[in-house]
């Protein structure tokens, strides 16, 4: 497969580039057997398929090497944890950077569930038993057909169990994720759900002119719902035209700065920087071959800084993008 020996995103590089949070996702797809997207035959297999994700989060708590957060008190801890002062044994001569990395290495990586699609999901039932063992977050879609919603590259709104999951979704005070729905599967679901609603992995289609994108006007009903939306760096989702498995991020000159493009679009329709992050979506089965060209690993995320502040971002809008508006975002739906 194309991104294999690719991948840009392992535990020690989210600690090397201070990523001490991330939203991480369940995903199994049902397909119909003659179905041309990759997926699963039955929706009792695609939930299996869940649980073994979720079963190798557990063992990575096991090892100390990832927390999972569900409440504001342990994202509070955790935040704690990761933005206190470092008091890792200082050696002689020894530069603070690698002390600061030293303590880091020994933090866990703080996780808060989402379920990328819901096919796998039986029943409501399933919903409810998915919120117990933590799952705080879930978009309906994925791509293509879906028995919630139609996805990515479809048309239409939701099925008639995808509105009882939006409606239970909201009993549950769960977060909405809206990447992936269709047009109409958007709309729909917005006007049903009252709850809090976030764009997990999103660019504008006013940049880039395709179905998976935003359009303008609905980046400004997110940021009515006071949503965050989280840049993505699939480099098809950055520039227009990109021909997957032939186009090379070097070739059409893709770097991070094509995401702080999709920022200043939102920041324009906002007039503030309040509803933009980090979504990066560097785990979404694709690796350097489909990443911009400054990106080697996960870690590579701290150039934005620079970039940022070239492009007249102040100190206090970067904090926004990397941290603080998720951080205030989770803190007050959690």
């Amino acid at each position: 497969k194309p991104d294999r020996e690719k991948n840009t995103v392992a535990l020690p590089e989210l600690r090397k580039g201070k990523i001490g949070l991330v939203v991480a996702t369940q995903i199994a797809r049902y397909v119909e057997p003659d179905s041309e997207l990759p997926g699963y035959n039955s929706p009792e297999i695609a939930w299996g398929i869940t649980q073994a994700q979720l079963a190798w989060y557990r063992a990575m708590e096991d090892a100390g090497e990832m927390v999972q957060v569900t409440n504001r008190d342990q994202l509070s801890n955790h935040v704690d944890l990761w933005l206190k002062e470092n008091h890792a044994p200082v050696i002689p001569n020894e530069r603070s950077e690698v002390r600061d990395l030293a303590a880091d290495a020994a933090k866990p990586i703080g996780y808060i569930l989402s379920l990328e699609g819901a096919d796998s999901l039986v029943n409501l039932d399933y919903l409810q038993k998915a919120y117990g063992y933590g799952l705080r977050a879930c978009g309906p879609a994925h791509y293509g057909p879906g028995r919630y919603a139609p996805g990515t590259g479809m048309s239409g709104g939701l099925t008639s169990k995808g509105r009882e999951l939006v409606k239970e979704m909201d009993k549950l005070r769960m977060i909405l994720d809206v990447t992936h729905l269709t047009d109409e599967g958007f709309s729909e679901a917005l006007s049903i759900f009252k709850g809090p609603v976030w764009a997990s992995h999103h660019n504008c289609r006013s940049l880039v002119n395709y179905q998976r994108q935003l359009t303008d006007d609905q980046v400004k009903i997110l940021i009515e719902r006071g949503a965050v939306i989280g840049g993505v760096l699939d480099t098809w989702m950055l520039v227009p035209g990109w021909k997957t498995g032939v186009d090379t991020s070097e070739a059409r000159d893709v770097t991070l700065e094509r995401l702080i493009d999709n920022y200043d679009h939102i920041c324009q329709l906002a007039g503030n920087t309040d509803h933009i992050a980090i979504g990066s979506d560097l785990d979404g089965a694709y690796g350097k071959e489909q990443s911009p060209r400054d990106i080697d690993t996960i870690a590579d995320l701290q150039k934005l800084q620079g970039m940022l502040a070239a492009r007249g971002y102040s100190h206090e809008d970067i904090e926004k993008v990397f941290y603080k508006n998720w951080l205030r975002f989770l803190q007050k739906n959690l």
